[in-house]
């Protein structure tokens, strides 16, 4: 059985951004067969004190991948290490923006 990305995507129910980043998500979703986890932010003090105004982020492993706006490249690199059976995010860490 295929491994499925653990992918993350902090962010809060009023956000227009984070609908923008969950739509932009979904062919990436489809095409690798992923789920990503959405969680609010605002249900809980300390997610909201660390990522407050800086949702959308999405994380895949742990590792942040992007925030505001969905990076389908690094979005891709990761899903296609996950579908390669490659644990981590190898040579997609870095300064997300």
């Amino acid at each position: 059985m295929k491994k499925l990305a653990p992918l993350t995507l902090y962010g809060r129910a009023w956000c227009h951004l984070c609908d923008d980043m969950r739509a932009a998500l979904e062919p990436l979703l489809a095409e690798f067969g992923a789920q990503v986890q959405v969680i609010d932010v605002d249900s809980d003090p300390v997610l909201e004190a660390r990522y407050n105004e800086r949702v959308p982020v999405l994380l895949c492993d742990g590792v942040e991948l992007c925030h505001y706006h969905l990076q389908e490249s690094r979005v891709r690199a990761a899903l296609a290490a996950w579908t390669a059976g490659v644990a981590g995010v190898a040579g997609v860490q870095g300064e997300a923006s």
